[in-house]
């Protein structure tokens, strides 16, 4: 008896990887997801039987939460009840770093769900979208990579979403995981991984009880804290503190004054490396905002701490879930005390 063919879903969302020529000057998303896979080479020598499904046909930064939820809702449905073994999500690489990471939270099966996309569209000599949708098929399709949560694959890299951000307007290798570097590559159409990502933190959808307002806050030199006034109709908010997590001494009161409110999380605007504890104690120093209520975000970006943010008081997680949660995602805490049973237990990031 001829074992089943791995079955895998592509999912499209528009992007670069699906623009083609418009009516007035520039490239607009109106590939389907027909015709993107249509377009990658070698894809029969897999061995893999693809799904297609046009999802959206929206530029990446159209995409909204609500069209990441329904998503992941359908990931859930098809790989829990349709028969496919992973997926594969086509979309636009301005927001990749941060749907992907809503993906991984929200996606509790160990079916892979892998992301790609295109800095070059199909217009332009050097197009990367084919190779890079068959590099995410094959990655989806590889049983080393079940268990894995969400990836972002492009160039041939591996990333984890937790870690994965987009570090160049216009590069093709813009794709970078500044803490960890990437788990592993398609080498010779051979899924190799060198690392596994954290223990893997996720939010069971059925938890969802409202879709809140939460707000990204950049700190800068002078900053006298006049854009806060927007803050009073947020349900919380991400800090980008400078450094380690500092703010200029005319912002503490307003920050501690909103962490009574709403919670506040302090994350570093460098891109890498953790908010401190307890190294400065000056007014605005880590510790001082700490000790006033801000959740320091450990080594998670201010995006990716918007995105667990937005999805823990979606949940309706209260105070101490919520600094729990950051401790044990952002690497400065206890993974086991992340408010949600995880689906799998994995060590720190075990090296091949």
């Amino acid at each position: 008896m001829a074992e089943k063919p791995t079955s895998i879903l592509m999912l499209s969302l528009g992007g670069t990887i699906a623009m083609t020529s418009g009516r007035d000057a520039g490239v607009v998303p109106t590939l389907t997801a027909e015709q993107l896979i249509a377009a990658v080479p070698g894809l029969a020598d897999t061995g893999i039987d693809v799904h297609v499904h046009t999802f959206r046909q929206l530029p990446g930064a159209s995409l909204e939460f609500d069209d990441l939820t329904a998503l992941a809702a359908l990931i859930a449905d098809r790989t829990t009840t349709g028969g496919i073994d992973g997926v594969v999500v086509t979309q636009g690489t301005d927001t990749i770093e941060e749907t992907a990471y809503l993906l991984d939270l929200l996606h509790t099966g160990d079916a892979p769900v892998v992301v790609t996309g295109a800095m070059r569209n199909p217009t332009i000599a050097g197009a990367d979208g084919p190779a890079n949708v068959l590099a995410a098929i094959r990655t989806a399709g590889s049983p080393t990579a079940r268990g894995l949560g969400t990836l972002v694959v492009l160039a041939d890299e591996i990333h984890a979403a937790g870690q994965v951000r987009k570090t160049h307007s216009t590069s093709g290798g813009t794709f970078r995981s500044p803490n960890t570097g990437p788990l592993g590559h398609v080498v010779e159409g051979t899924v190799r991984l060198l690392a596994r990502p954290l223990h893997r933190m996720t939010v069971p959808m059925e938890t969802a009880t409202r879709v809140p307002r939460v707000g990204l806050y950049t700190v800068t030199l002078g900053d006298d804290g006049l854009l806060l006034t927007g803050a009073h109709g947020l349900d919380g908010l991400v800090v980008a503190g400078l450094g380690v997590g500092h703010v200029p001494r005319h912002l503490v009161e307003k920050l501690a004054a909103l962490a009574t409110r709403i919670p506040v999380v302090l994350a570093s605007r460098t891109g890498a490396g953790p908010v401190l504890a307890s190294t400065y104690g000056f007014p605005g120093s880590e510790s001082d905002l700490q000790r006033r209520g801000l959740v320091g975000a450990g080594f998670l970006d201010p995006y990716k701490a918007r995105i667990l943010l937005w999805t823990l008081l979606a949940a309706d997680a209260g105070p101490d879930s919520i600094a729990a949660a950051f401790a044990a995602a952002g690497g400065t805490g206890d993974p086991t005390r992340w408010p949600w049973p995880t689906p799998s237990q994995q060590p720190e990031m075990q090296h091949a």
